[in-house]
Protein backbone atom coordinates (compact mmCIF):
# COMPACT_ATOMS: atom_id res chain seq x y z
CA UNK A 1 0.00 0.00 0.00
CA UNK A 2 1.16 3.51 -0.73
CA UNK A 3 2.69 5.27 2.23
CA UNK A 4 1.78 8.83 3.04
CA UNK A 5 2.52 11.26 5.85
CA UNK A 6 1.76 9.64 9.16
CA UNK A 7 -1.41 10.77 10.87
CA UNK A 8 -0.89 8.62 13.95
CA UNK A 9 1.61 9.49 15.63
CA UNK A 10 4.08 10.56 17.99
CA UNK A 11 3.41 12.37 21.17
CA UNK A 12 4.33 15.87 20.04
CA UNK A 13 1.84 16.11 17.13
CA UNK A 14 -0.82 18.69 17.94
CA UNK A 15 -4.06 17.42 16.42
CA UNK A 16 -6.18 17.79 19.52
CA UNK A 17 -5.54 14.32 20.88
CA UNK A 18 -4.61 13.93 24.52
CA UNK A 19 -3.40 10.41 23.97
CA UNK A 20 -2.91 7.95 21.13
CA UNK A 21 -4.47 4.92 22.81
CA UNK A 22 -7.02 5.03 25.61
CA UNK A 23 -7.60 1.65 27.26
CA UNK A 24 -10.72 1.14 29.38
CA UNK A 25 -10.44 -1.54 32.04
CA UNK A 26 -7.54 -2.77 34.19
CA UNK A 27 -8.19 -6.48 33.80
CA UNK A 28 -5.64 -8.88 32.32
CA UNK A 29 -6.36 -7.88 28.71
CA UNK A 30 -6.50 -4.16 29.44
CA UNK A 31 -3.15 -4.30 31.21
CA UNK A 32 -1.60 -6.28 28.35
CA UNK A 33 -2.97 -3.80 25.78
CA UNK A 34 -1.50 -0.96 27.86
CA UNK A 35 1.86 -2.71 27.91
CA UNK A 36 1.85 -3.36 24.15
CA UNK A 37 0.86 0.21 23.27
CA UNK A 38 3.51 1.68 25.55
CA UNK A 39 6.19 -0.68 24.21
CA UNK A 40 5.20 0.15 20.63
CA UNK A 41 5.85 3.83 21.26
CA UNK A 42 2.31 5.18 21.50
CA UNK A 43 1.19 7.59 24.17
CA UNK A 44 -1.27 5.65 26.29
CA UNK A 45 -3.58 5.92 29.24
CA UNK A 46 -5.72 3.35 30.99
CA UNK A 47 -8.85 4.27 32.94
CA UNK A 48 -10.40 1.93 35.50
CA UNK A 49 -13.69 2.31 37.36
CA UNK A 50 -12.40 0.52 40.45
CA UNK A 51 -9.71 1.61 42.84
CA UNK A 52 -7.47 -1.37 42.11
CA UNK A 53 -6.18 -3.70 39.40
CA UNK A 54 -7.65 -6.91 38.12
CA UNK A 55 -11.00 -6.27 36.46
CA UNK A 56 -12.93 -9.49 37.09
CA UNK A 57 -10.25 -10.43 39.62
CA UNK A 58 -10.74 -7.16 41.49
CA UNK A 59 -14.52 -7.13 41.74
CA UNK A 60 -15.00 -10.88 42.28
CA UNK A 61 -13.27 -11.20 45.66
CA UNK A 62 -15.90 -13.30 47.41
CA UNK A 63 -14.73 -16.25 49.53
CA UNK A 64 -13.75 -19.11 47.25
CA UNK A 65 -13.21 -17.03 44.09
CA UNK A 66 -10.41 -18.61 42.08
CA UNK A 67 -9.24 -19.61 38.63
CA UNK A 68 -10.53 -22.74 36.97
CA UNK A 69 -7.85 -22.43 34.31
CA UNK A 70 -4.35 -23.29 35.51
CA UNK A 71 -2.75 -20.18 36.98
CA UNK A 72 0.38 -20.27 34.83
CA UNK A 73 -1.66 -20.71 31.62
CA UNK A 74 -3.96 -17.81 32.50
CA UNK A 75 -1.14 -15.38 33.30
CA UNK A 76 0.98 -13.03 31.19
CA UNK A 77 3.37 -14.83 28.87
CA UNK A 78 5.08 -11.87 27.18
CA UNK A 79 7.95 -11.85 29.69
CA UNK A 80 10.02 -14.90 30.58
CA UNK A 81 11.57 -12.89 33.39
CA UNK A 82 8.19 -12.22 34.96
CA UNK A 83 7.23 -15.87 34.58
CA UNK A 84 10.39 -16.98 36.37
CA UNK A 85 10.09 -14.40 39.14
CA UNK A 86 6.49 -15.16 40.11
CA UNK A 87 5.85 -18.57 41.60
CA UNK A 88 2.19 -19.47 41.68
CA UNK A 89 1.35 -21.18 44.96
CA UNK A 90 -1.57 -23.22 43.64
CA UNK A 91 -2.39 -24.75 40.29
CA UNK A 92 -5.65 -22.75 40.44
CA UNK A 93 -4.94 -19.50 42.23
CA UNK A 94 -7.42 -17.85 44.58
CA UNK A 95 -8.41 -14.22 43.98
CA UNK A 96 -6.00 -12.66 46.50
CA UNK A 97 -2.98 -14.28 44.83
CA UNK A 98 -4.17 -13.21 41.39
CA UNK A 99 -4.59 -9.63 42.57
CA UNK A 100 -1.09 -9.66 44.09
CA UNK A 101 0.33 -11.04 40.84
CA UNK A 102 -1.26 -8.34 38.68
CA UNK A 103 0.00 -5.59 40.99
CA UNK A 104 3.48 -7.12 40.89
CA UNK A 105 3.45 -7.22 37.08
CA UNK A 106 2.18 -3.65 36.75
CA UNK A 107 4.89 -2.32 39.06
CA UNK A 108 7.61 -4.43 37.45
CA UNK A 109 6.87 -2.87 34.06
CA UNK A 110 6.21 0.61 35.46
CA UNK A 111 2.66 0.76 34.12
CA UNK A 112 0.93 2.27 37.15
CA UNK A 113 1.80 5.85 36.15
CA UNK A 114 -0.36 5.36 33.04
CA UNK A 115 -3.45 4.24 35.00
CA UNK A 116 -6.24 6.42 36.41
CA UNK A 117 -8.30 4.58 38.99
CA UNK A 118 -11.80 5.52 40.12
CA UNK A 119 -12.60 6.64 36.57
CA UNK A 120 -15.80 5.17 35.18
CA UNK A 121 -16.42 6.01 31.53
CA UNK A 122 -19.87 7.50 30.92
CA UNK A 123 -19.62 8.13 27.18
CA UNK A 124 -17.29 7.69 24.21
CA UNK A 125 -18.24 9.64 21.10
CA UNK A 126 -16.56 9.52 17.69
CA UNK A 127 -15.75 12.97 16.30
CA UNK A 128 -15.81 12.48 12.53
CA UNK A 129 -14.20 15.78 11.63
CA UNK A 130 -11.29 15.38 14.03
CA UNK A 131 -10.90 11.62 13.68
CA UNK A 132 -10.84 11.29 17.45
CA UNK A 133 -12.84 9.76 20.27
CA UNK A 134 -14.07 12.08 23.02
CA UNK A 135 -14.36 10.07 26.22
CA UNK A 136 -16.09 11.41 29.32
CA UNK A 137 -15.79 9.92 32.79
CA UNK A 138 -17.83 10.11 35.98
CA UNK A 139 -15.16 12.24 37.66
CA UNK A 140 -15.68 14.96 35.05
CA UNK A 141 -12.51 14.18 33.11
CA UNK A 142 -12.54 14.36 29.31
CA UNK A 143 -9.99 12.62 27.13
CA UNK A 144 -9.51 12.92 23.36
CA UNK A 145 -7.99 9.73 21.96
CA UNK A 146 -7.11 8.44 18.51
CA UNK A 147 -7.98 4.89 19.50
CA UNK A 148 -10.19 3.41 22.21
CA UNK A 149 -9.68 -0.14 23.45
CA UNK A 150 -12.66 -1.14 25.59
CA UNK A 151 -11.19 -4.10 27.48
CA UNK A 152 -14.24 -4.40 29.71
CA UNK A 153 -14.45 -8.17 29.90
CA UNK A 154 -17.36 -10.52 29.34
CA UNK A 155 -18.18 -10.91 33.03
CA UNK A 156 -18.20 -7.38 34.35
CA UNK A 157 -21.84 -6.23 34.57
CA UNK A 158 -23.59 -8.05 37.45
CA UNK A 159 -27.21 -9.09 37.01
CA UNK A 160 -29.85 -9.21 39.73
CA UNK A 161 -33.07 -11.16 39.32
CA UNK A 162 -36.27 -9.21 38.84
CA UNK A 163 -37.91 -10.01 42.16
CA UNK A 164 -40.19 -7.62 44.03
CA UNK A 165 -38.84 -5.95 47.14
CA UNK A 166 -35.14 -6.62 46.63
CA UNK A 167 -34.28 -3.10 47.74
CA UNK A 168 -36.44 -3.44 50.85
CA UNK A 169 -34.17 -5.96 52.57
CA UNK A 170 -32.68 -4.42 55.73
CA UNK A 171 -29.96 -6.98 56.31
CA UNK A 172 -26.64 -7.26 54.53
CA UNK A 173 -26.85 -7.84 50.78
CA UNK A 174 -24.01 -8.54 48.36
CA UNK A 175 -23.52 -9.58 44.76
CA UNK A 176 -20.59 -11.95 44.20
CA UNK A 177 -19.53 -9.81 41.24
CA UNK A 178 -19.38 -6.64 43.37
CA UNK A 179 -17.89 -8.02 46.56
CA UNK A 180 -16.57 -5.39 49.01
CA UNK A 181 -12.90 -5.05 49.87
CA UNK A 182 -13.81 -4.74 53.54
CA UNK A 183 -14.10 -8.08 55.39
CA UNK A 184 -17.56 -9.63 55.56
CA UNK A 185 -18.41 -11.49 58.77
CA UNK A 186 -20.48 -14.66 58.45
CA UNK A 187 -20.30 -16.15 61.92
CA UNK A 188 -23.62 -16.64 63.65
CA UNK A 189 -25.69 -15.35 60.73
CA UNK A 190 -28.60 -16.74 58.75
CA UNK A 191 -27.39 -16.49 55.17
CA UNK A 192 -29.12 -16.96 51.83
CA UNK A 193 -27.19 -17.71 48.63
CA UNK A 194 -29.31 -17.16 45.53
CA UNK A 195 -27.87 -18.96 42.53
CA UNK A 196 -25.75 -22.05 41.96
CA UNK A 197 -23.71 -20.97 38.96
CA UNK A 198 -19.92 -20.56 38.96
CA UNK A 199 -19.75 -18.11 41.88
CA UNK A 200 -22.49 -19.71 43.97
CA UNK A 201 -20.87 -23.14 43.92
CA UNK A 202 -17.56 -21.58 44.97
CA UNK A 203 -18.83 -19.53 47.90
CA UNK A 204 -21.24 -22.10 49.39
CA UNK A 205 -18.60 -24.57 50.67
CA UNK A 206 -16.42 -21.68 51.88
CA UNK A 207 -19.03 -20.26 54.26
CA UNK A 208 -21.17 -23.25 55.22
CA UNK A 209 -19.09 -23.98 58.34
CA UNK A 210 -19.02 -20.31 59.37
CA UNK A 211 -22.69 -19.40 59.28
CA UNK A 212 -25.43 -20.38 61.70
CA UNK A 213 -27.79 -21.29 58.89
CA UNK A 214 -27.32 -21.42 55.09
CA UNK A 215 -30.20 -21.55 52.64
CA UNK A 216 -29.37 -22.11 48.98
CA UNK A 217 -31.96 -20.94 46.45
CA UNK A 218 -31.41 -22.85 43.23
CA UNK A 219 -33.18 -22.30 39.93
CA UNK A 220 -31.36 -24.95 37.89
CA UNK A 221 -28.37 -27.12 38.87
CA UNK A 222 -25.20 -27.39 36.83
CA UNK A 223 -22.96 -30.32 35.97
CA UNK A 224 -20.31 -29.60 38.58
CA UNK A 225 -17.11 -31.65 38.68
CA UNK A 226 -14.07 -31.40 40.97
CA UNK A 227 -11.50 -28.67 40.37
CA UNK A 228 -8.86 -30.92 41.94
CA UNK A 229 -6.69 -28.01 42.98
CA UNK A 230 -3.46 -28.46 44.92
CA UNK A 231 -0.23 -26.58 45.73
CA UNK A 232 2.45 -26.28 43.06
CA UNK A 233 5.39 -28.34 44.30
CA UNK A 234 9.02 -27.21 44.16
CA UNK A 235 9.65 -29.80 41.46
CA UNK A 236 6.73 -28.49 39.41
CA UNK A 237 7.95 -24.90 39.84
CA UNK A 238 11.34 -25.88 38.45
CA UNK A 239 9.79 -27.79 35.55
CA UNK A 240 7.56 -24.84 34.65
CA UNK A 241 10.55 -22.51 34.47
CA UNK A 242 12.64 -24.89 32.40
CA UNK A 243 9.71 -25.56 30.08
CA UNK A 244 8.55 -21.96 29.66
CA UNK A 245 9.30 -21.63 25.94
CA UNK A 246 7.73 -24.98 25.11
CA UNK A 247 4.67 -24.18 27.23
CA UNK A 248 4.34 -20.78 25.58
CA UNK A 249 4.44 -22.36 22.12
CA UNK A 250 1.80 -24.93 23.06
CA UNK A 251 -0.49 -22.27 24.51
CA UNK A 252 0.02 -20.05 21.45
CA UNK A 253 -1.30 -22.75 19.14
CA UNK A 254 -3.65 -24.81 21.33
CA UNK A 255 -7.24 -24.74 20.02
CA UNK A 256 -8.52 -24.28 23.57
CA UNK A 257 -5.65 -22.28 25.03
CA UNK A 258 -4.83 -25.04 27.52
CA UNK A 259 -1.93 -27.44 27.98
CA UNK A 260 -4.23 -30.46 28.17
CA UNK A 261 -3.64 -33.32 25.74
CA UNK A 262 -6.63 -34.82 23.92
CA UNK A 263 -7.44 -38.46 24.60
CA UNK A 264 -7.85 -39.07 20.86
CA UNK A 265 -10.46 -41.71 21.69
CA UNK A 266 -14.15 -42.12 20.95
CA UNK A 267 -16.51 -43.25 23.69
CA UNK A 268 -17.91 -46.49 22.34
CA UNK A 269 -14.61 -47.81 21.07
CA UNK A 270 -14.23 -49.07 24.67
CA UNK A 271 -16.23 -51.49 26.76
CA UNK A 272 -18.37 -50.09 29.56
CA UNK A 273 -15.84 -51.24 32.16
CA UNK A 274 -13.07 -49.48 30.25
CA UNK A 275 -15.19 -46.36 29.89
CA UNK A 276 -15.98 -46.20 33.61
CA UNK A 277 -12.29 -46.59 34.44
CA UNK A 278 -11.52 -43.77 32.00
CA UNK A 279 -14.23 -41.56 33.52
CA UNK A 280 -12.67 -42.08 36.96
CA UNK A 281 -9.40 -40.79 35.56
CA UNK A 282 -11.13 -37.77 34.01
CA UNK A 283 -13.06 -37.09 37.25
CA UNK A 284 -9.73 -36.94 39.10
CA UNK A 285 -8.11 -34.66 36.50
CA UNK A 286 -7.73 -30.88 37.00
CA UNK A 287 -10.20 -28.22 35.89
CA UNK A 288 -11.12 -27.97 32.23
CA UNK A 289 -9.42 -31.23 31.39
CA UNK A 290 -12.87 -32.74 32.07
CA UNK A 291 -13.62 -31.27 28.66
CA UNK A 292 -10.34 -31.28 26.82
CA UNK A 293 -9.06 -34.77 27.75
CA UNK A 294 -12.44 -36.54 27.75
CA UNK A 295 -13.59 -38.74 24.89
CA UNK A 296 -13.39 -36.65 21.73
CA UNK A 297 -17.06 -37.27 20.85
CA UNK A 298 -18.39 -36.41 24.31
CA UNK A 299 -19.74 -33.04 23.11
CA UNK A 300 -20.93 -34.20 19.69
CA UNK A 301 -22.48 -37.62 20.33
CA UNK A 302 -25.64 -37.36 22.49
CA UNK A 303 -25.27 -40.95 23.71
CA UNK A 304 -21.67 -40.33 24.75
CA UNK A 305 -22.66 -37.13 26.54
CA UNK A 306 -25.53 -38.88 28.31
CA UNK A 307 -23.24 -41.60 29.61
CA UNK A 308 -20.71 -39.09 31.01
CA UNK A 309 -23.64 -37.34 32.69
CA UNK A 310 -24.78 -40.70 34.09
CA UNK A 311 -21.32 -41.15 35.60
CA UNK A 312 -21.41 -37.65 37.18
CA UNK A 313 -24.90 -38.28 38.55
CA UNK A 314 -23.63 -41.47 40.19
CA UNK A 315 -20.85 -39.46 41.79
CA UNK A 316 -23.29 -36.85 43.12
CA UNK A 317 -25.53 -39.52 44.61
CA UNK A 318 -22.48 -41.14 46.19
CA UNK A 319 -21.42 -37.88 47.87
CA UNK A 320 -24.74 -36.30 48.96
CA UNK A 321 -26.30 -38.37 51.71
CA UNK A 322 -29.89 -37.20 51.29
CA UNK A 323 -31.23 -38.80 48.06
CA UNK A 324 -33.83 -36.07 47.58
CA UNK A 325 -31.20 -33.32 47.81
CA UNK A 326 -28.87 -35.24 45.52
CA UNK A 327 -31.62 -35.53 42.93
CA UNK A 328 -32.19 -31.76 43.01
CA UNK A 329 -28.47 -31.19 42.37
CA UNK A 330 -28.49 -33.27 39.17
CA UNK A 331 -29.40 -31.29 36.02
CA UNK A 332 -32.46 -32.45 34.09
CA UNK A 333 -32.67 -29.72 31.44
CA UNK A 334 -29.28 -30.04 29.73
CA UNK A 335 -26.34 -32.35 29.15
CA UNK A 336 -22.72 -31.71 30.00
CA UNK A 337 -21.60 -28.41 28.43
CA UNK A 338 -25.21 -27.51 27.70
CA UNK A 339 -24.22 -24.69 30.04
CA UNK A 340 -20.77 -23.55 31.10
CA UNK A 341 -19.75 -26.28 33.60
CA UNK A 342 -18.36 -25.09 36.96
CA UNK A 343 -15.43 -26.78 38.71
CA UNK A 344 -15.81 -27.13 42.44
CA UNK A 345 -14.13 -27.96 45.74
CA UNK A 346 -16.25 -29.68 48.40
CA UNK A 347 -19.44 -28.31 46.88
CA UNK A 348 -21.56 -31.46 47.04
CA UNK A 349 -20.04 -32.34 50.41
CA UNK A 350 -21.41 -29.05 51.78
CA UNK A 351 -24.97 -30.39 51.51
CA UNK A 352 -24.17 -33.01 54.14
CA UNK A 353 -23.76 -30.30 56.78
CA UNK A 354 -26.63 -30.03 59.27
CA UNK A 355 -27.05 -26.25 58.86
CA UNK A 356 -27.69 -26.14 55.09
CA UNK A 357 -30.95 -26.42 53.16
CA UNK A 358 -31.69 -26.36 49.44
CA UNK A 359 -34.72 -24.57 48.01
CA UNK A 360 -35.74 -25.64 44.50
CA UNK A 361 -37.06 -22.50 42.82
CA UNK A 362 -38.69 -24.51 40.04
CA UNK A 363 -41.00 -25.94 42.71
CA UNK A 364 -41.33 -22.91 44.99
CA UNK A 365 -40.33 -19.70 43.14
CA UNK A 366 -39.31 -16.54 44.93
CA UNK A 367 -42.39 -14.36 45.35
CA UNK A 368 -40.41 -11.43 46.72
CA UNK A 369 -37.88 -10.10 49.17
CA UNK A 370 -39.03 -8.60 52.44
CA UNK A 371 -37.30 -6.43 54.99
CA UNK A 372 -36.20 -9.53 56.86
CA UNK A 373 -35.83 -12.30 54.31
CA UNK A 374 -37.10 -14.08 51.23
CA UNK A 375 -40.68 -15.11 50.49
CA UNK A 376 -41.25 -18.13 48.24
CA UNK A 377 -44.55 -19.71 47.31
CA UNK A 378 -43.90 -22.15 50.16
CA UNK A 379 -43.49 -19.47 52.83
CA UNK A 380 -41.14 -16.92 54.34
CA UNK A 381 -37.54 -17.49 55.43
CA UNK A 382 -35.71 -15.05 57.72
CA UNK A 383 -32.17 -14.07 56.71
CA UNK A 384 -29.50 -11.75 58.07
CA UNK A 385 -27.61 -11.72 54.78
CA UNK A 386 -28.50 -12.33 51.12
CA UNK A 387 -25.77 -13.16 48.64
CA UNK A 388 -26.87 -12.70 45.05
CA UNK A 389 -24.78 -15.19 43.03
CA UNK A 390 -26.86 -14.47 39.98
CA UNK A 391 -24.26 -13.91 37.29
CA UNK A 392 -23.59 -11.28 34.66
CA UNK A 393 -24.90 -9.67 31.51
CA UNK A 394 -22.46 -11.77 29.54
CA UNK A 395 -20.46 -10.58 26.57
CA UNK A 396 -22.19 -7.34 25.63
CA UNK A 397 -23.52 -5.93 28.91
CA UNK A 398 -20.70 -3.56 29.85
CA UNK A 399 -20.09 -2.52 26.24
CA UNK A 400 -23.75 -1.62 25.77
CA UNK A 401 -23.59 0.51 28.95
CA UNK A 402 -20.43 2.33 27.88
CA UNK A 403 -22.24 5.11 26.05
CA UNK A 404 -20.27 4.52 22.85
CA UNK A 405 -21.49 6.43 19.78
CA UNK A 406 -19.92 5.87 16.39
CA UNK A 407 -20.43 7.38 12.96
CA UNK A 408 -23.35 9.79 12.80
CA UNK A 409 -23.82 9.48 16.55
CA UNK A 410 -24.97 5.84 16.24
CA UNK A 411 -25.20 4.29 19.73
CA UNK A 412 -23.53 0.89 20.05
CA UNK A 413 -26.54 -0.21 22.11
CA UNK A 414 -28.75 0.58 19.12
CA UNK A 415 -26.44 -1.05 16.58
CA UNK A 416 -26.44 -4.23 18.69
CA UNK A 417 -30.10 -4.10 19.69
CA UNK A 418 -30.73 -7.46 17.97
CA UNK A 419 -27.42 -8.94 19.13
CA UNK A 420 -23.78 -8.16 18.44
CA UNK A 421 -22.26 -7.94 14.98
CA UNK A 422 -18.46 -8.16 15.08
CA UNK A 423 -15.29 -9.05 13.25
CA UNK A 424 -13.09 -11.47 15.20
CA UNK A 425 -15.02 -10.50 18.32
CA UNK A 426 -12.96 -7.32 18.62
CA UNK A 427 -14.30 -4.59 16.29
CA UNK A 428 -17.44 -3.63 14.39
CA UNK A 429 -18.76 -1.46 11.58
CA UNK A 430 -19.58 2.23 12.21
CA UNK A 431 -17.14 2.40 15.13
CA UNK A 432 -13.74 3.32 13.66
CA UNK A 433 -10.62 3.11 15.82
CA UNK A 434 -12.64 1.28 18.47
CA UNK A 435 -11.77 -2.19 19.74
CA UNK A 436 -13.16 -4.53 22.39
CA UNK A 437 -10.81 -7.50 22.97
CA UNK A 438 -12.36 -10.13 25.19
CA UNK A 439 -15.81 -9.10 24.01
CA UNK A 440 -18.58 -11.12 22.32
CA UNK A 441 -17.80 -13.64 19.55
CA UNK A 442 -14.13 -13.91 20.47
CA UNK A 443 -13.30 -16.70 22.89
CA UNK A 444 -14.29 -20.32 23.43
CA UNK A 445 -11.65 -21.51 25.85
CA UNK A 446 -8.94 -20.03 28.06
CA UNK A 447 -9.95 -16.37 27.78
CA UNK A 448 -6.55 -14.63 28.21
CA UNK A 449 -5.06 -16.75 25.43
CA UNK A 450 -7.83 -15.84 22.99
CA UNK A 451 -7.83 -12.26 24.23
CA UNK A 452 -4.07 -12.06 23.93
CA UNK A 453 -4.40 -13.00 20.24
CA UNK A 454 -6.90 -10.18 19.82
CA UNK A 455 -4.73 -7.67 21.68
CA UNK A 456 -1.73 -8.54 19.54
CA UNK A 457 -3.83 -8.13 16.39
CA UNK A 458 -4.88 -4.66 17.55
CA UNK A 459 -1.37 -3.62 18.53
CA UNK A 460 0.16 -4.87 15.28
CA UNK A 461 -2.50 -3.07 13.24
CA UNK A 462 -1.78 0.23 15.00
CA UNK A 463 1.93 -0.13 14.30
CA UNK A 464 1.18 -0.87 10.64
CA UNK A 465 -1.04 2.21 10.42
CA UNK A 466 1.65 4.43 11.89
CA UNK A 467 4.29 3.07 9.54
CA UNK A 468 2.11 3.48 6.45
CA UNK A 469 0.41 6.76 7.29
CA UNK A 470 -3.16 5.70 7.95
CA UNK A 471 -5.31 7.38 10.57
CA UNK A 472 -8.49 5.28 10.60
CA UNK A 473 -9.24 1.58 10.81
CA UNK A 474 -12.75 0.17 10.47
CA UNK A 475 -13.84 -3.32 9.56
CA UNK A 476 -15.49 -3.61 6.12
CA UNK A 477 -19.16 -4.52 6.22
CA UNK A 478 -18.52 -7.75 4.31
CA UNK A 479 -15.91 -8.92 6.81
CA UNK A 480 -18.20 -8.19 9.75
CA UNK A 481 -21.06 -10.00 8.05
CA UNK A 482 -18.89 -13.03 7.28
CA UNK A 483 -17.71 -13.43 10.88
CA UNK A 484 -21.13 -12.77 12.43
CA UNK A 485 -22.88 -15.15 10.04
CA UNK A 486 -20.30 -17.80 10.84
CA UNK A 487 -21.00 -17.35 14.56
CA UNK A 488 -24.76 -17.59 14.05
CA UNK A 489 -24.43 -20.66 11.83
CA UNK A 490 -22.00 -22.36 14.19
CA UNK A 491 -24.37 -21.82 17.09
CA UNK A 492 -26.78 -24.28 15.48
CA UNK A 493 -24.41 -27.16 16.22
CA UNK A 494 -22.79 -25.82 19.39
CA UNK A 495 -23.09 -27.88 22.56
CA UNK A 496 -24.44 -24.98 24.62
CA UNK A 497 -28.20 -24.77 24.81
CA UNK A 498 -30.26 -21.59 24.63
CA UNK A 499 -30.76 -21.78 28.40
CA UNK A 500 -27.07 -20.87 28.75
CA UNK A 501 -26.03 -17.32 29.50
CA UNK A 502 -23.90 -17.65 26.36
CA UNK A 503 -27.15 -16.72 24.59
CA UNK A 504 -28.00 -13.90 27.01
CA UNK A 505 -31.07 -15.74 28.28
CA UNK A 506 -30.37 -14.80 31.90
CA UNK A 507 -31.10 -11.12 31.13
CA UNK A 508 -34.77 -10.22 30.64
CA UNK A 509 -35.36 -8.41 27.34
CA UNK A 510 -31.91 -9.14 25.92
CA UNK A 511 -31.74 -10.30 22.31
CA UNK A 512 -31.12 -14.05 22.05
CA UNK A 513 -27.93 -14.41 20.05
CA UNK A 514 -24.90 -16.64 20.47
CA UNK A 515 -22.21 -14.65 22.26
CA UNK A 516 -19.07 -16.78 22.00
CA UNK A 517 -16.99 -18.19 19.14
CA UNK A 518 -18.34 -21.58 18.00
CA UNK A 519 -15.52 -22.05 15.47
CA UNK A 520 -12.82 -21.76 18.11
CA UNK A 521 -9.33 -20.38 18.11
CA UNK A 522 -8.08 -21.94 14.83
CA UNK A 523 -10.66 -19.95 12.83
CA UNK A 524 -9.89 -16.80 14.82
CA UNK A 525 -6.17 -17.13 14.07
CA UNK A 526 -6.82 -17.99 10.43
CA UNK A 527 -8.89 -14.87 9.78
CA UNK A 528 -6.44 -12.67 11.66
CA UNK A 529 -3.64 -14.04 9.50
CA UNK A 530 -5.66 -13.38 6.34
CA UNK A 531 -6.32 -9.77 7.33
CA UNK A 532 -2.63 -9.15 8.05
CA UNK A 533 -1.51 -10.91 4.84
CA UNK A 534 -3.84 -8.69 2.80
CA UNK A 535 -2.29 -5.63 4.45
CA UNK A 536 -5.67 -4.94 6.07
CA UNK A 537 -7.34 -4.50 2.69
CA UNK A 538 -10.55 -2.52 3.03
CA UNK A 539 -9.88 -1.64 6.68
CA UNK A 540 -7.68 1.45 6.44
CA UNK A 541 -8.15 5.07 5.50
Amino acid sequence: MESRESAIATHDNDDGADVDVLVIGAGILGLYQLYRAREDGFSVQLVEAGDGLGGTWFWNRYPGARFDSESYTYAFLFSKELFEEWEWQEHFAAQPETERYLNYAVDKFDLRKHIRFGTRVTSAVWDESAGLWTVHASDGAQTRARFVVAALGILSLPVYPEVPGRADFRGEAYHTGLWPKEPVTFEGKRVAVVGTGASGVQIIPEIVDLVDDLTVYQRTPNWCTPLNNRPVTAEEQAALKVGFEQMKEILATSPSGFLHVSSGRKTFDHTKAERWAFYEKVWASPGFSKLTTNYIDMMTNPAANAEWCEFIAEKIRGIVKDPAVADKLIPKDHGYVGKRPPYVTNYFEAYNRPNISLVDLTETPIAGVTETGIETTAGHQEHDMIIWATGFDFGTGSLMKLGARGRGGLPLAEYWADGPATFLGLMCQNFPNFFFPGGPHGAAGNNPRYGGDQSDFIADALVYMREHGYSTIEVPAASEEAWTSMVDAGAQTASFTESSYFYGTNVPGKARRYLINPMGRPKLLEMMKDAVASEYQGFLR
